[in-house]
């Protein structure tokens, strides 16, 4: 049995219904009032945030374009990776590995990692944090974009050196730690 399983934990009464909290349906593609972020070259669509979850995960659609992705980095809660189009190129403590569509890659926390499109045709994910937070720190460090396919803008160098100042003063506030790229 896993230790970690539902199952292994005390028995109790499950709680009563909170009647508080309502059903969460993603559209992306007709939802004008899901966030839209344009984060490093990429589009991120904000599907499900903590406050839809009571804080549990949060889902957001990647579309990553040939060359994009995050650079190495860390953070104390767990990330999954399901590609629903093209493929990545995930670095996991050093070790390479491609991931393709209808497949998952699940992220340890606390773990080092990044990922790149290194194929020519744009890739699309579904990524689930858990517990919720990323998705704030997202909308605090990247663009508002008007659609899930909206490219962001091209950063000159003065964007970039603010964007990436920015990231690094907030990356802590979210459990997160922006890793140096190592030497090729």
């Amino acid at each position: 049995m896993n230790k970690h399983a539902i199952t292994a934990q005390p028995m109790s009464p499950i709680p009563p219904d909170d009647l508080q909290r309502t059903v969460a349906v993603a559209r992306p593609n007709q939802d004008e009032s899901l966030p839209h972020i344009g984060l490093v070259g990429d589009t991120y669509t904000i599907l499900l945030s903590g406050n839809d979850t009571n804080g549990r995960y949060c889902l957001i659609d990647m579309l990553i374009p040939p060359g994009g992705g995050p650079g190495p980095h860390r953070h104390d809660f767990e990330e999954s990776f399901t590609v629903l189009e093209g493929e990545i190129e995930a670095m996991f403590r050093g070790e390479k590995s491609v991931v393709r569509a209808g497949e998952t890659i699940n992220i340890p926390a606390n773990a080092p990692h990044s990922f790149t499109n290194a194929s020519e045709q744009t890739a699309r994910l579904l990524c689930i944090c858990a517990p919720a937070g990323q998705e704030e720190f997202f909308a605090e460090i990247g663009v508002p974009l008007a659609t899930r396919t909206t490219p962001p803008p091209k950063l000159d160098k003065a964007a970039q050196s603010k964007f990436i100042k920015t990231a690094q003063e907030l990356a802590p506030k979210f459990r997160t730690e922006l890793l140096k790229l190592s030497p090729q």
